[in-house]
């Protein structure tokens, strides 16, 4: 990610100084929760693909700067509602906002975020940008409630788990990349961006999915087996449901069914000699594929490079 970040790295560190200035708040509250959740690392991917397809259409500019942090914004936002839906305590090694501050607090400072992004995206004066980032945020809101009306339902369908992906992760993706289409007047490009980014986002959630049954703790910053104790049936569980013995079924449904990671060990196990989890790099890898097809027909460049070396890394990531 290094490499790739110092493609646009002088860019990246004016996003994020811009990040750093829009946080400003009247409300010291709201600039600490807001500094905390910004300041916890995290790899700027969804700002990073902003820049990387101004760049790999044309040049980056100041507005493109700035739909970076609106992207980072809105996706900053949904990580703390996201916490205090999941009642999650710990995200990226540290203890979440709403451990450390209370769920009213984290859900008010992600209203605001939401709000700042779109007093930037005003300030670019964008209608089509605009347009898409606000679909693209109400989509977000409804993959969030369609995974919330899931947890604790072992019949969940592959396609309706697709289809979550899809709205929660994979459409800000997709918007990061076509935004900077938008801005740059290249709207011949802006299709092929937009399905390079959605499949890449659906190739990041799966590969997401499947470290929450081999990844090591203090890499995901996150505890193995924490989308099992929520009830959320992921690819590698509804693998399992269809294709495990009798006995592990019954073990999954009743895990996802009471939300508890009690059995947690024996799915795991259940998981991995299943083949789930090669099932689920085998599909990550056909969405990788796919997002490379897309960029075909871009010029040659170090941008398209490292577009194309992202591919790589979300397959191989271990965090």
């Amino acid at each position: 990610m290094q490499q790739i970040r110092q493609v646009v790295d002088s860019e990246f560190v004016a996003v994020n100084d811009f990040i750093i200035q829009q946080l400003h708040s009247n409300v010291p509250l709201v600039e600490n929760i807001g500094h905390y959740i910004v300041d916890a690392g995290g790899k700027r991917l969804r700002p990073l693909l902003s820049l990387l397809s101004a760049g790999a259409i044309g040049q980056i500019s100041e507005k493109h700067l700035q739909l970076a942090a609106v992207i980072e914004f809105i996706h900053t936002a949904t990580l703390l509602h996201d916490d205090v839906v999941d009642i999650s305590a710990l995200r990226r090694g540290r203890p979440t906002a709403n451990a450390n501050w209370g769920n009213a607090p984290s859900v008010l400072v992600g209203d605001f975020l939401y709000s700042r992004a779109f007093q930037i995206l005003v300030n670019i004066g964008n209608l089509p940008l605009m347009g898409l980032l606000s679909d693209t945020t109400n989509t977000v809101a409804e993959g969030e409630v369609l995974q919330l009306t899931r947890a604790g339902n072992p019949d969940t369908s592959e396609a309706t788990y697709f289809e979550v992906i899809r709205s929660k992760t994979a459409v800000l993706f997709g918007a990061a990349c076509s935004g900077a289409a938008i801005l740059s007047n290249r709207t011949e490009q802006q299709e092929a961006l937009h399905d390079y980014g959605v499949n890449l986002g659906i190739a990041f959630q799966l590969i997401d999915d499947i470290l929450d049954y081999e990844g090591d703790p203090a890499e995901t910053g996150k505890n193995v087996g924490d989308d099992l104790a929520e009830g959320k049936p992921t690819l590698p569980l509804i693998y399992l449901l269809e294709n495990g013995s009798d006995e592990h079924k019954q073990l999954v449904r009743d895990a996802i069914s009471h939300k508890s990671a009690e059995q947690l060990e024996a799915i795991v196990d259940a998981v991995k000699h299943c083949g789930a989890l090669d099932y689920c790099h085998a599909a990550a890898k056909r969405y990788t594929d796919a997002a490379l097809t897309a960029l075909k027909n871009l010029q040659a460049s170090p941008y398209r490079s490292a577009l194309e070396e992202l591919t790589e890394i979300a397959l191989s990531r271990r965090s």
